[in-house]
């Protein structure tokens, strides 16, 4: 085979493998690449906007490498050869000078998207935030709806259009929370109230997932959120009020250790759960769960 022909033969082999992997990823609900919500889709356009801002070094970089190799291998016997050759402004210029401006760009990216985006930032929105108290256990997540008396183990049902105001925690190790369709993730810590704002804008079923390895049960770690019309989210509100209720008692099974845990809705029989969660890693001393949460209110 003539080697121009060898050359475009390995040129179209490389293109035709990146641009199947790229038709992968965008034809395969890539989760991150595919968001649901105000926030993720923020947060898909800066990462895309990063990327290929970075790409404008990287792609020349690649290209002059192979570039170079090819010019001035062994069997070329044409190429110029300068080995007293040290230095040239136009390429110092050249590769110190695009870097620095690429630099430049993502620092005032990085800078305004941070305040942007901030996890602690409420969304603006002339509809009240609902809030829901997450709370990551081993392997399985409990949320809380302090406002509706609810709380679901593995499940998420939240209306569209509606700012989410998450309150997050741990009553195990550390651990982080992650809707890859709605937003990104935020640690939770036992003793620790972290905050997270998300909105859904459209109906579907989103998985969310723990992104932090935290022991056996981490595989499992994952629940569903449904995004459904107010009319749903009340309907689904007004059904669950007759559920089993969640007491201090019944939380202390629940705690405990375990892994791949099917979804499962509860009545809230405690108010201030989520605050005892938190207050009982802050003073390290034998008292009752009553006086622990007599103590917080």
């Amino acid at each position: 085979m003539d080697k121009h022909l060898r050359y475009a033969f390995y040129f179209l082999i490389v293109f035709g493998i990146a641009a199947i992997g790229l038709l992968y990823f965008y034809s395969n609900g890539v989760a991150v690449l595919n968001p649901k919500g105000m926030i993720g889709a923020k947060e898909r356009d800066l990462l895309l906007l990063c990327t290929w801002t970075m790409l404008l070094v990287v792609i020349p970089v690649f290209l002059m490498t192979f570039f170079i190799a090819w010019k001035y291998r062994e069997s070329n016997k044409n190429a110029e050869y300068k080995p007293d050759w040290a230095h040239n402004t136009l390429a110092e210029i050249i590769w110190w000078g695009f870097p620095l401006i690429i630099i430049v760009v993502l620092s005032v990216l990085t800078w305004n998207s941070c305040h942007e985006l901030d996890p602690f930032k409420p969304i603006e929105s002339n509809k009240k935030a609902l809030r829901i108290q997450a709370v990551a256990l081993q392997w399985k997540w409990l949320f809380i709806y302090p406002d509706q008396r609810i709380a679901t183990v593995n499940y998420m049902q939240i209306p569209i259009d509606r700012p989410i105001d998450f309150e997050i925690t741990a009553d195990a190790p550390m651990n982080s929370f992650w809707i890859p369709e709605l937003g990104g993730q935020v640690y939770a810590m036992a003793g620790m109230r972290s905050k997270l704002h998300l909105i859904a804008d459209q109906r579907g079923s989103f998985r969310g997932c723990s992104s932090n390895i935290s022991g056996k049960g981490f595989a499992g770690m994952s629940f569903m959120t449904h995004a459904g019309t107010e009319e749903e989210f009340e309907q689904w509100v007004s059904s669950s009020t007759g559920s089993m209720s969640l007491s201090y008692d019944e939380y202390d099974e629940l705690v405990k250790p375990s892994e791949y845990v099917p979804p499962a809705t509860y009545s809230l029989g405690e108010s201030g759960l989520f605050d005892w969660i938190i207050m009982k890693y802050m003073k390290p001393m034998p008292e009752t769960k009553r006086m622990a949460h007599d103590s917080v209110h």
